[in-house]
Parts: C-alpha cells; sequence; structure tokens
C-alpha cells in the first residue's frame, strides 16, 4: 500500500440519499453510497479484513455515520431498523460476513459515540475492530480513551484487554488518585486501589509474614496485578539508623518513573503510625540509596482498609507516600463491579469537593485582594 493509498477515509458529506415524498429513505442511494464508501476503503470488491486496522477501522466509521445520519435522522426506530437489515443483507453477499446486521448496527455505534473520529485516528491504526468492541460498551469516553490507550502501549490482544476492563483497572486508578492533590509528589495512573491479590490464594488468619512469602513465591501475578514497569530488587531491606535495625518489607525500582518504590505490607487497618514509618524508610532511601539521575522514592501502604478520607486529610502524597487497601478475596463478579462503582463515585466526590473549596478560597483571595485595595482608596 503506497503512501497516496494510506489516507483518511473521505466524511460523508451533506449530500445523502433523497428522501421519498420527504418521508422514506431512498434505499438504493443508501446502498450505493454504503458501497462506494466500502469500495474506496478496500481498493477492491474485497473483503476488508484483508486490510490493516486503520483502513478497516476507519470504514467502519464511515459507514456507521453514513447510516447515522441517512437513517436514525427520519426517528423512526422501527423503520430505521428494517432499512439496516435490508442494507446489511445486500452488503453482506457482497462483502461478507464483516457486514452483516450485527456488525452494522457496531459501526453505527461506533460512529454515534465519536462523531469526531480524527480524536481517535492516531489509536485506530494501532487497534483491531476486536479491540473497539470491546471498548464500545464502556459508558464513559474518558475510560475509552484510557482503555484503548492501555491496550496500545501493552500491545494488549482482544482477551487481555477484556480481562484489563473486567479487573476494572481505570477505575482502580481512578480511585486511588483521589488522594492526589495538585503538590502530589505521586504521579497519576500509576498506582491502584485496591489491589486484587487473590492470586495468591492465602488462607484465613495470615501474617504479615505469609502474606510478603505469598508475593514472592508469585512475585510475576503481584508485579502484574501491582502495574506496569516495576522491577523487584529487595525484600525486608535493612536501615540503620541510631543504632536500631529497621526492615522495609518490599523494594522495587520503576522503570519508567524512574525512582524506588518502597512497600510495606499490613495485615491491619490504615493507622495513623503508618505514617511515620513510612516517611522513616523513604528518607533513608533518598539519603542511603538514590542514584544520579532518579528521582525521590515513593512509598505505598498496602492494608485491609485504607480509611481514604484519612488518608486524604493527611495529605501524605505531598511527601510521596500512598495508601491502597488489598482484597485477598475477591466477590461475585456482580458484587465486585457493584462496590469498585461505589469507590470511584466516592473518589469522584471528593476530588468534586476539593475543586469546589479550592475554587472558593481562590474567590475569596481575589475579593479581598480588591477589599483591601478599595479601603486604602478611601484613606
Amino acid at each position: 500500500m503506497t503512501k497516496k493509498d494510506k489516507k483518511v477515509l473521505a466524511p460523508v458529506n451533506a449530500e445523502l440519499p433523497d428522501t421519498a415524498e420527504g418521508n422514506a429513505v431512498d434505499e438504493a442511494a443508501l446502498f450505493r453510497q454504503v458501497s462506494a464508501i466500502i469500495e474506496q476503503g478496500n481498493g477492491k470488491a474485497h473483503s476488508a479484513a484483508a486490510y490493516v486496522n486503520r483502513e478497516i477501522n476507519l470504514m467502519y466509521w464511515t459507514v456507521g455515520n453514513c447510516i447515522n445520519a441517512t437513517v436514525l435522522a427520519h426517528q423512526r426506530a422501527q423503520y430505521g431498523k428494517r432499512v439496516v437489515e435490508t442494507l446489511a443483507a445486500q452488503l453482506q453477499k457482497l462483502y461478507g460476513r464483516g457486514f452483516e446486521h450485527s456488525n452494522l448496527t457496531r459501526m453505527m455505534k461506533f460512529a454515534a459515540r465519536f462523531p469526531n473520529i480524527t480524536i481517535l485516528v492516531p489509536l485506530v491504526q494501532e487497534l483491531g475492530w476486536s479491540h473497539i468492541l470491546a471498548l464500545l460498551p464502556l459508558k464513559s469516553d474518558d475510560a475509552f480513551m484510557y482503555y484503548a490507550k492501555y491496550a496500545v502501549a501493552g500491545r494488549l490482544g482482544r482477551r487481555d484487554l477484556r480481562l484489563k476492563i473486567e479487573s476494572k483497572v481505570y477505575e482502580r486508578h481512578e480511585i486511588f488518585d483521589a488522594q492526589l492533590s495538585p503538590a502530589s509528589q505521586i504521579p497519576p495512573n500509576v498506582f491502584k486501589d485496591p489491589h486484587f491479590l487473590d492470586v495468591l490464594d492465602l488462607k484465613d488468619n495470615y501474617s504479615e509474614k505469609d502474606l510478603e512469602q505469598s508475593i514472592l513465591r508469585d512475585l510475576e501475578a503481584f508485579i502484574l496485578e501491582f502495574g506496569k514497569g516495576f522491577a523487584f530488587l529487595e525484600r525486608q531491606k535493612r536501615m540503620v539508623v541510631d543504632g536500631k535495625d529497621f526492615y522495609l518489607d518490599l523494594l522495587f525500582y520503576h522503570r519508567n518513573l524512574k525512582r524506588l518504590i518502597a512497600v510495606e505490607l499490613k495485615i491491619v487497618e490504615f493507622k495513623l503510625s503508618h505514617k511515620g514509618q513510612m516517611e522513616l524508610y523513604l528518607n533513608w532511601l533518598n539519603e542511603h540509596e538514590r542514584k544520579e539521575g532518579e528521582e525521590a522514592p515513593i512509598g505505598i501502604i498496602l492494608c485491609t482498609t485504607a480509611h481514604r478520607a484519612t488518608v486524604e486529610l493527611l495529605r501524605m502524597d505531598k511527601a510521596g507516600i500512598g495508601v491502597a487497601e488489598y482484597w485477598t478475596q475477591l466477590p461475585p463478579k456482580d458484587v465486585l463491579e457493584a462496590k469498585i462503582r461505589a469507590l470511584a463515585a466516592e473518589a469522584r466526590e471528593r476530588i468534586e469537593r476539593r475543586r469546589d473549596l479550592s475554587s472558593v478560597v481562590n474567590s475569596k483571595q481575589i475579593t479581598d485582594y480588591f477589599y483591601e485595595h478599595k479601603e486604602d482608596d478611601d484613606e
């Protein structure tokens, strides 16, 4: 395929099929126009599946956009459904199963979801149509774009992408990031809350040592859950301060962030004393282990209950400390989804509340500024 061939399909213009007596869709004209779009995408009347992702996805979007603009404009659901069914039967005979009714409906949903295809062009050339189908059920556009970029960056297949969506990676990043302030030393979209550690198969009444040993036995699974870019360095990292020995549970290095990541495991709920302990560890690592060119270390406290409101008030993120829960057993899928949705909604509320408070403070500062100057003028 030449550079000349690799161009974005021309969007459907205003020359849509005329309607008979202003009521019905000219189905023959619609079929001709959609066929022309497919021919433009294929170059010849071959199956679109023979071409690369970019051309397939853009062609499917253009087909969906054309049908939406023509059929849905009449706002007659049953009539529109019959037109699409007829069109699908015609297209399928010419171009194969890729244009059966169910897939044609998905193309329409794709085009309706993103009326401006240009925002997706950098992604659609890296994702297959099966990836798009996995992403379409997502209600949030932010989630759609997050998982699309996640799939591209991780070169995920359709199955792995579905697993990431089912495990609520985006929502768990969102929950963790709710504790981050504008002055945070922790970058967003790196850590999750909660972490799913059901793969460790821990029994009841486990100890911190059991938890640590289970992680080390299945370190690959833990790192996959913890996130991308982590490399394990050391367990029970010894630190000597004032002649006393202190031991950090797990020490990682994040290649992309270029910094040490200290992980402290707790089999209890978050306590205020954990903050001081992690501050000591981070300061020691910063002084004794940080290499030239590295950023300041980050500390993550994993506990059974995060007490997120308390964590937010402590503003530990400014010192590079984050708190997250871990779940060693997962509830049924519907219960899990409900719990994550509730936690994500709560996180968004906390972020919105902080934003509103910040606006009030800024507004008061502006008012006070002008008020003080007015008094000066009166004098």
